[in-house]
């Protein structure tokens, strides 16, 4: 089984930013813990992070054919990105939406995810712990 972890804009100052709402690990830990728990689990995992919505699109369509599940973290782009759900929908992979924080207890904006109506599961508010939780639940429902 493989699976697609992808980071959105930002995520890549974990550690730096703002570390009451998303903790002082850094990024470098998350991928750390990520492969970790890949290698528990039996499954192979491959790790992106851009802060261009583009580039998201593009590993998202990439992952047709050769992943079997997608962990998700779009960050700011969860709010915005129709792009990000049209690409989730064209590759029909099952995905999973995460959030480091949980956005409904955050500013109202923050309430909306447009990606949500692509995935088979959405896991927010759980830290870091919640990337592991959804890799869980990929590899339990995809086995």
């Amino acid at each position: 089984m493989n699976i697609l972890v992808i980071n959105g804009p930002n995520l890549n100052m974990l550690g730096i930013r703002e570390p009451d709402i998303y903790g002082c690990s850094t990024y470098a830990d998350l991928c750390d813990m990520i492969r970790a728990h890949a290698g528990r689990l039996g499954v192979s995992v491959t790790l992106y992070q851009s802060n261009h919505e583009g580039d998201l699109v593009d590993a998202i369509q990439q992952a047709y054919g050769k992943q079997d599940g997608i962990v998700i973290n779009p960050g700011a782009y969860t709010h915005t990105s129709v792009a990000l759900l049209d690409a989730l929908i064209a590759v029909a992979i099952p995905a999973v939406e995460v959030h480091i924080s949980d956005p409904d207890t955050r500013d109202d904006f923050r309430k909306i995810s447009y990606i949500r109506a692509a995935c088979v599961k959405t896991i927010k508010g759980h830290g870091l712990d919640g990337y592991l939780e959804a890799m869980d639940y990929l590899s339990g429902d995809l086995k």
